[in-house]
């Protein structure tokens, strides 16, 4: 039932979001309703790719000793490195296939490695576990680093960018529903479908039907994207429209690989944000992963408000997050998304600083994550779902996501092996460890508190 509430509570407050932000390039309401009937399955797609990618938290605390911090810390780690590096060949790849291929590349070849390691927690978990999961769960993440790529695409041209700032915030709810999906709906997953009791004891069965069901669901969605998406409003029956980015006045040939590389990394506001993002990468991660591992240490996962509900809390903060830094970023700052991540990363340095002194009260430490997820996926939604569009341009959205998405996940490689390594010594490097990049995320924004695409100025 709560899953329920939560699915429908998404599909309200986005179209009550979308309905307040306005229409300032007047639209008609049949463009506006076709807009929405194609970003609605790429964007739950989306979503059940975290569900897929972030199962492997789920699974960890279902394996126990199976799978040790350590283990997981390596198994993450280096899928998301593959992650990363991925981007080096799927960003421009998109940009020359289009994000609707790209999308259905990316759901298809993550539901085949769900498959598999559903299968392989079937037969053996404790056969080679972290060598079997690296090869998969890294194989998984190479589909994965598409998703971000080909949503991105795909909206690059059916949204101006005085109207990104609204599909920041869609941007925000689709990851923080992923989330949910993934630790909300797993959990529930192996609670109902993998725990028994027997003799009293709680027992819990290897957990391969959470790599399983967002398998099928991918499937699922691949269908439905084949029939409904399209990569451009010319494609369903509309007329494209200059959408006032970098690739303003530009023709729709899509450029050589060498230009398309050349355009993005020399770009210095790029550049700038994809640093910012690393620093996300390592902030978003070692709060979400590791918070949820912690309370399951200190024995209270399952009784206390945040913890029991982490899902659902992530969800709520990120997709409160991800509204408000649309809303504040078009409405307030002129469709500039610097002075947004400027302010959410100041308030992310302030909650980090007080977790070093918090580790032992839940209260203030399940405030802090809190607020640090709301500013994570804001900041998160307004530079790689929303900036990346804009000063990479229509033309090449999918090699600056590429590059952008690709730093946050090296951040989170990052986080992964050192805090896999930290942790098991002691809890208490925890949060010093990510003050450093608080601090970095922080300097770097406010550097491009002025930033905005050229081309979108006189259109402004």
């Amino acid at each position: 039932m709560t899953t329920l509430i939560t699915l429908l509570a998404s599909v309200i407050v986005v179209a009550l979001f979308t309905a307040k932000s306005g229409n300032p390039l007047n639209h008609t309401s049949a463009f506006l309703r076709r807009r929405i009937i194609n970003w609605v399955p790429l964007g739950i797609t989306y979503s059940l790719l975290y569900m897929g990618r972030y199962n492997l938290t789920v699974a960890k605390n279902a394996l126990g000793d199976l799978m040790t911090k350590s283990d997981f810390g390596v198994i993450f780690g280096w899928g998301t490195i593959v992650y990363a590096l991925a981007f080096v060949i799927n960003g421009p790849l998109t940009d020359k296939i289009g994000g609707r291929k790209a999308m259905l590349i990316s759901a298809g070849g993550a539901a085949a490695m769900n498959a598999l390691m559903g299968l392989f927690t079937y037969l053996k978990p404790d056969l080679n576990l972290v060598v079997v999961f690296c090869i998969l769960y890294s194989l998984n993440m190479y589909f994965q680093s598409f998703g971000a790529v080909s949503i991105v695409k795909v909206n690059s041209g059916w949204f101006h960018v005085r109207e990104r700032g609204i599909f920041g915030g869609i941007f925000g709810i689709l990851i923080s529903l992923g989330i949910f999906l993934a630790f909300q709906v797993g959990q529930l997953i192996v609670d109902t479908l993998h725990t028994t009791v027997v003799g009293g004891a709680t027992v819990v069965s290897s957990p391969f039907w959470v790599f399983w069901i967002p398998g099928i669901l991918l499937v699922v969605f691949v269908i439905i994207d084949i029939f409904i998406v399209r990569d451009r409003p010319q494609e369903a029956g509309f007329d494209n429209f200059d959408t006032g980015d970098a690739s303003s006045g530009e023709s729709d040939t899509p450029d050589p690989l060498p230009v398309i590389l050349k355009k993005v990394v020399t770009n210095p506001i790029v550049i700038t944000i994809a640093c910012i993002e690393f620093c996300t990468g390592v902030l978003r991660q070692g709060i979400m992963h590791w918070y949820i591992i912690y309370g399951n240490e200190l024995g209270y996962a399952h009784d206390f408000l945040i913890t029991k509900n982490w899902g659902l809390m992530l969800f709520i903060a990120g997709a409160i997050g991800g509204m408000s830094a649309g809303w504040v970023s078009d409405k307030i700052f002129g469709s500039r998304r610097g002075p947004v991540a400027a302010l959410l990363y100041a308030l992310m340095l302030a909650c980090v600083i007080v977790m070093a002194f918090s580790l032992e009260n839940k209260w203030i430490l399940g405030g802090c994550v809190i607020l640090i997820s709301y500013c994570v996926i804001g900041t998160h939604g307004m530079l790689s779902g929303t900036a990346t569009m804009d000063f990479g341009g229509r033309k090449n959205a999918g090699t600056a996501v590429g590059l952008i998405d690709g730093m946050v996940y090296l951040g989170t490689g990052l986080q992964s092996l050192s805090l896999g390594f930290l942790t098991e010594k002691s809890w208490s490097y925890w949060p010093p460890f990510l003050i450093p990049f608080a601090v970095i995320g922080l300097i770097l924004a406010t550097k491009i508190w002025h930033a905005f695409p050229g081309a979108g100025k006189k259109a402004r």
